[in-house]
């Protein structure tokens, strides 16, 4: 992948880790949903001369003088982004999705107002209100859920209802782990009946959106999307918060990035963006979309095959998120640490009213961006979660894991992870 030479003479215990860390993504399997495989062009660019700027502002209307090329980066990185989801602002700056939300909330929100948004163990995000968070303290947050975890329908008349009761000054669609599609008319009808603003925080599907293989939010009349710019977008680690149409809702977002919650841009990560967004609006992206969900798909199947329940019944994007512990009797902990051991890395997740603890909860979650990335199709796809049950389902017999461990190791010099998309 990268050549660490000058790292490697000068600092020998970072190389080291570097080193180790390119063995493991080489050899194993990514299966979060919220990771991925990014470019060399896009490493190239993180690693880049920009890293050494500051860019305190915006193109053009910058605080420190030598902005030449940072203003040229930024306006390519917002052209692209525009353009891949008919958005007619863009703000690139937030250094994180969790970034992104807490902008909008202050760009939109005073003290005390409402948030309408996904409860946490029905799929939703840290950042929709948990009560662990920082921003409980300042907003109030409501919350819906699932009207049926088997089939993973929204129960869309509760939530009008509590829309009216507690007037919400935004209504929040999106999710961390989630793997149906949400009714956006819908949530649009409900946000205009009370006045709210209609936010989707799209950082998991961002990348389906821009690849034309997700409904678009904007075609519904979303005022704002947030998202990532890493999973599904295959970018850098970094934010946005796109506009659809408000010049007035731009320029308070604006201004809540900076200076309301950060300092100087990550210039070197908006050029990586700028990259990442150049390919995803090459042809191939959509492709690689469109075979995202095929794969989740093929996976989904062989979990039906065994009998093991997945929260809304399956999925129709790029995840899946299972229950194991009601199914083959391993916890989400458990059931992380053995397939890590054979080379699969996902993570342990809740399930909706889930009767463990977050630490050691009945749920696994995982999905296709990273093993699409390397090439996997339906066949493949089907062998690796065919591999996933013989592994949880012999997690004690370690010659057997031994043995699975052996072939997603054969799996993976198949596919090697590629410098380039297009």
């Amino acid at each position: 992948m990268d050549d660490y030479g000058y790292i490697a003479k000068q600092d020998r215990e970072v190389f080291d880790v570097l080193e180790g860390e390119e063995g493991r993504e080489r050899e194993g399997l990514e299966l979060i949903p919220s990771e991925n495989y990014v470019s060399r062009a896009v490493r190239e660019a993180q690693g880049s001369i920009l890293t050494n700027k500051y860019s305190e502002g915006y193109p053009h209307k910058r605080y420190y003088g030598g902005q030449t090329f940072t203003d040229k980066a930024e306006e390519l990185a917002i052209e692209r982004v525009k353009q891949l989801f008919g958005a007619k602002f863009a703000n690139l700056q937030p250094h994180s999705g969790a970034n992104a939300n807490v902008a909008m909330y202050m760009a939109l929100l005073q003290p005390g107002d409402t948030v309408l948004g996904m409860d946490l163990s029905h799929g939703g995000h840290l950042t929709h209100g948990h009560p662990v968070t920082y921003i409980t303290k300042f907003f109030n947050f409501v919350r819906y859920k699932m009207k049926n975890a088997e089939t993973g329908e929204i129960d869309y008349d509760e939530m009008l209802k509590v829309a009216k009761e507690h007037r919400p000054k935004i209504v929040l669609a999106g999710f961390s782990a989630y793997s149906r599609e949400l009714d956006y008319e819908k949530f649009v009808a409900i946000a205009r009946e009370v006045g709210a603003y209609a936010v989707i925080d799209a950082a998991h599907i961002a990348g389906l959106i821009a690849g034309k293989v997700a409904k678009n939010p904007f075609d519904a009349g979303f005022d704002i999307i947030t998202s990532t710019t890493h999973k599904t977008l295959r970018g850098p680690r970094g934010g946005l918060i796109l506009t659809r149409e408000s010049e007035e809702l731009a320029k308070k977002i604006d201004k809540a990035v900076f200076p309301g919650l950060q300092g100087g841009p990550l210039m070197h990560i908006i050029a990586a963006k700028a990259v990442a967004f150049g390919e995803a609006l090459h042809p191939s992206f959509q492709t690689y979309a469109g075979q995202i969900l095929k794969n989740a798909k093929a996976m989904e199947q062989v979990f039906v095959n065994n009998h093991v329940r997945m929260l809304g019944g399956g999925t129709s994007n790029h995840l899946i998120l299972a229950d194991v512990f009601g199914s083959l009797n391993i916890s989400g902990k458990e059931a992380e640490e053995v397939l890590d051991s054979v080379g699969i890395t996902l993570n342990k997740n809740v399930i909706a009213d889930d009767p463990r603890s977050p630490m050691d909860p009945s749920g696994i979650r995982f999905g296709t961006p990273a093993i699409t990335t390397r090439g996997f199709t339906e066949k493949e796809s089907t062998q690796v979660a065919q591999l996933m049950i013989d592994a949880l389902k012999n997690s004690k017999d370690q010659t057997k894991l031994n043995s699975i461990h052996a072939e997603i190791k054969a799996l993976c010099a198949q596919f090697p992870i590629p410098d380039s998309f297009v």
